[in-house]
């Protein structure tokens, strides 16, 4: 079968999945394909750019069923959980992708999906200022759900198996959400 980049991100999803972002190489990656690493290189100029097309296709969930019927504080509410869902699918995913969109890599970003639904009487700034703030906590409420659980599956902290906080979770966006209440429009 051709090696697609489709094949190899799915295969690269894979191997994130199993043994985690540390483990992702691109000789992983082609071994489970059956190639040559140098057939990686023909459809991904370096591990950056596959990194990259590996959080596109995790983040890919995010940019559909934006509710814009609903009050904008709900529908931020909407999407952070959506994002959250997206993150909490992949092993490591919240580190990844937080390293594909400080290298501003990728063409998936939720923090411009989002923006592209607030208020278009808001500077541009206001606008991204928010969406980046919003984004900036789900990543890093993940980050810190999958860093416990690979700690809790590995011994190193006693818990229960899959890190989640789901009322801190809730408590951080409602937060943020209270905080929408005092924006001018």
């Amino acid at each position: 079968m051709a090696v697609t980049k489709e094949r190899i991100v799915a295969s690269a999803l894979e191997i994130l999945d199993t043994w985690g972002l540390a483990d992702l190489s691109m000789r992983r990656i082609a071994d489970g394909l059956g190639v040559q690493a140098a057939s990686i290189y023909w459809h991904y100029t370096n591990k950056q750019a596959l990194l990259a097309a590996v959080a596109d296709e995790i983040l890919a969930p995010v940019s559909h069923g934006i509710a814009e019927d609903v009050p904008l504080p709900d529908m931020m509410m909407q999407w952070a959980r959506s994002l959250r869902d997206a993150l909490l699918a992949h092993r490591d995913a919240a580190e990844l992708v937080a390293s594909t969109l400080s290298s501003d890599l990728g063409s998936v970003r939720p923090d411009h999906i989002i923006a592209e639904h607030l208020d278009p009487a808001w500077p541009r700034s206001k606008s991204r200022a928010l969406a980046r703030a919003w984004t900036h906590f789900v990543l890093g409420h993940v980050m810190q759900e999958q860093t416990r659980a690979t700690m809790i599956s590995l011994g190193v902290v006693v818990g229960d198996g899959d890190g989640r906080d789901d009322a801190a979770f809730e408590a951080g966006v409602g937060l943020l959400r209270g905080g929408m209440a005092g924006l001018p429009s």
